[in-house]
């Protein structure tokens, strides 16, 4: 990734945290003024969304500090620890939503001052779904799990606070304020469901999980389009850790063929990798023909 992506990376992070604390406070606000059970939920699941939104911001710049003599493939799976941690403080904010809505299901109370707290609330899920569409589209742009995980998570916040708003209104409409706790427990059902997709998923990369089919589709056409002189390919693998995609694999070429010629071939090979995926760490083995095969052979270019 370049330096410009980088920064911009940085900027969203650090806007993230006075944004989610703008929001968290219209939402203890909704709630203080109405009492709401419901509303307290979604603001338990604004206050994660603070938290995680610090630890993104330094998770990240360390993500994007240089490879050094102890991490010579750099730093780049921090963002995925971030991510984790973020998947595991919305869990907990989940069964902290389940214990108080369960308190109030024996004794559900009437709402106070309903149209002002739904309208304070309605606000900050305006707000919320602005920045989420913002994170997301930056994070997969700049290929940064982080601030994705951050974008969905809020985006997640934003269906809560639609759930709140028109499970409330029934509420009001009926004059049974037991959907007040139901709804609060049907909203940390959801949470838990997010929470598990954002640790799944990073997961996979700290697993070192293959590139999607259809990326990997790519990058083999590329090979077949550019490795113009050589005999085959085999032994291709790939994997992403953060904004990193890493590609490895065997090049087969004419046993006589000089080395300057059999680099100019790799050398042709990077640049196309890299036009696809920009920053990619490419690791390409030659090896002469007749040579055994380090590693099981796969496919040869005719077959890419």
């Amino acid at each position: 990734m370049n330096g410009q992506g980088n920064q911009t990376i940085r900027q969203l992070a650090l806007w993230g945290i006075p944004l989610s604390l703008g929001v968290l406070a219209l939402k203890m606000l909704a709630w203080w003024v109405t009492g709401s059970v419901a509303l307290l939920s979604d603001a338990l699941e604004s206050l994660v969304n603070v938290v995680a939104a610090f630890i993104a911001f330094f998770v990240i710049r360390y993500a994007q500090k240089p490879a050094d003599h102890d991490h010579p493939f750099g730093h780049h799976k921090a963002e995925y620890l971030s991510a984790v941690t973020e998947g595991a403080m919305i869990i907990v904010a989940a069964l902290m939503i389940v214990q108080e809505a369960m308190g109030h299901l024996s004794n559900p109370q009437p709402l106070q001052a309903p149209v002002l707290g739904l309208a304070i609330n309605f606000a900050a899920g305006v707000i919320n779904a602005i920045w989420a569409l913002t994170l997301i589209r930056a994070g997969r742009e700049h290929r940064s799990p982080a601030l994705t995980a951050d974008g969905q998570h809020i985006m997640s916040d934003v269906y809560t606070s639609i759930g709140v708003l028109f499970g409330l209104l029934l509420a009001l409409g009926t004059g049974y304020p037991i959907f007040d706790p139901v709804l609060a427990i049907l909203v940390a059902v959801n949470i838990l469901y997010q929470g598990w997709k954002v640790v799944s998923n990073s997961i996979d990369g700290l697993m070192d999980k293959a590139v999607l089919p259809e990326e990997e589709a790519v990058i083999k056409e590329a090979i077949a389009t550019h490795a113009n002189g050589s005999l085959g390919v085999h032994d291709l693998k790939t994997r992403r850790a953060g904004a990193v995609t890493f590609v490895d694999f065997h090049l087969v070429v004419p046993a006589a063929m000089p080395v300057r010629e059999a680099h100019r071939i790799c050398d042709r090979l990077e640049d196309a990798i890299r036009a696809i995926h920009a920053g990619a760490e490419i690791t390409i083995h030659v090896e002469p023909e007749g040579e055994k095969a380090h590693g099981i052979r796969v496919k040869v270019i005719k077959e890419i």
